[in-house]
């Protein structure tokens, strides 16, 4: 059955997953609920920010030739003209000897060149004066100090961050178009698996995948469907995957290796008539893993282990999720960091090492995180970093190089 399916290199797994076709649908939001979705088009600024000539605080604005004489001594004495609130429009004109009270954010009125805070000033109802000569262009924000009209806010396929959410407010926009979540169906396989929240049983474990893994897709920006676990049966795994597909853009199993042969995940694709990718890949832990797809839609099974879960979606199958959420940062961020500390074990075939980083004395170090093994998940706690080390290697020492991937 998987004589002509042979174990790849994890670089032709990436390649593979990355020449499928994805299909992502738009919505337009309400932007207060655009949060942490990918933008499907180009954003530009449509106004200047601010808008106008403003103040910066609460002060008087005049022109700054009429204060070249000014000092303690013979203050400029300049009359109170106006007073403009935020959100007042002026209507006087600043000529010599004349001021505006002014207000932190109101327009600057035509004629002044220039601001002075209040507090460096004594005045009463009708008059100010000034101690000190003050340039023109002094303390005045300049309309479109913050965004120009025209400039580039934001690329399709940029997530919407806080700040690019208030940017966008900023502009009057009210709205955006986002691509749809993908649904993706997450279940286990294992007639082993308890549900969270049941009481425990001999010889069970609880289903730790579905919840790890969902919570990866969710961060990704995909929509996590939960299927809670399926027992080793394959025509009901089959079923359940046949269900899945109905309604999800793409599912994920973890286990089912029930007679300790991997090929058991092969033969699930197979009955649902899906077309196997591949079947293993060459990295530790992780490899156990099958890729195959059905009108258009990927099925990955991946091992019951949930550390090795784990490491083989974040290393192989995040690229493929985020382009399918419509992401442009689909590709890992890579660098080359040195070891903070000894790896002890060599690594006869391509190795996965979850880790952090951490900077000391100025420089940028991979640490291993505690528990590398494929059934730990604590390990997955703090892990920012996939640290990769080639296959052949000894045992490394603290200060060797490794690449390694922002998780």
């Amino acid at each position: 059955m998987t004589d002509n399916i042979n174990k790849i290199e994890l670089d032709e797994a990436l390649r593979m997953l990355a020449e499928l076709d994805v299909s992502v649908e738009t919505e337009v939001l309400p932007l207060f609920q655009a949060q942490g979705r990918v933008l499907a088009r180009d954003m530009a600024a449509v106004t200047d920010v601010p808008p106008f000539d403003r103040s910066p605080y609460d002060g008087y604005a005049f022109r700054g030739e009429d204060t070249v004489r000014a000092s303690r001594q013979a203050p400029a004495v300049l009359r109170i003209v106006e007073e403009l609130p935020a959100g007042t429009a002026p209507t006087v004109k600043i000529t010599a000897g004349a001021a505006a009270k002014i207000l932190t954010g109101a327009p600057v009125p035509e004629g002044a060149n220039a601001i002075i805070k209040y507090e460096l000033t004594e005045f009463d109802d009708s008059f100010v004066k000034i101690f000190e000569p003050v340039k023109p262009d002094t303390d005045i924000a300049r309309a479109g100090e913050d965004v120009r009209r025209g400039r580039g806010l934001a690329s399709r396929g940029d997530t919407v961050s806080p700040a690019l959410a208030g940017t966008l407010a900023g502009q009057g926009i009210a709205e955006v178009e986002v691509f749809r979540r993908p649904r993706i169906a997450v279940m286990s396989t294992g007639s082993e698996l308890l549900e969270p929240g049941q009481p425990p049983q001999p010889a069970k474990i609880y289903n730790s995948n579905v919840y790890t893994i969902g919570a990866y897709l969710q961060s990704m920006g995909a929509q996590c469907v939960p299927f809670g676990s399926v027992p080793d049966e394959p025509e009901l795994i089959s079923r359940r995957i046949d269900e899945a597909l109905d309604g999800c853009d793409m599912v994920i199993t973890t286990g089912g290796a029930s007679v300790g042969d991997y090929d058991f995940a092969v033969r699930s694709a197979q009955l649902v008539g899906a077309r196997v990718l591949f079947w293993k890949v060459a990295i530790k832990p992780g490899g156990s893993m099958v890729a195959s797809t059905r009108d258009g839609k990927l099925i990955v099974g991946l091992s019951g282990s949930p550390g090795a879960a784990a490491v083989a979606l974040l290393r192989v199958v995040s690229p493929y999720i985020k382009r399918l959420c419509g992401r442009s940062d689909a590709e890992p961020e890579s660098m080359c960091l040195a070891l903070g500390e000894d790896f002890p074990k060599e690594s006869p075939q391509r190795r996965i090492v979850r880790g952090r980083l951490e900077v000391r004395d100025g420089a940028a170090l991979f640490l291993p995180m505690d528990g590398q093994g494929n059934g730990i998940t604590s390990s997955l706690i703090g892990c920012d970093l996939l640290g990769e080390i080639p296959a052949g290697s000894p045992p490394l020492r603290a200060g060797e190089k490794i690449t390694a991937y922002r998780v």
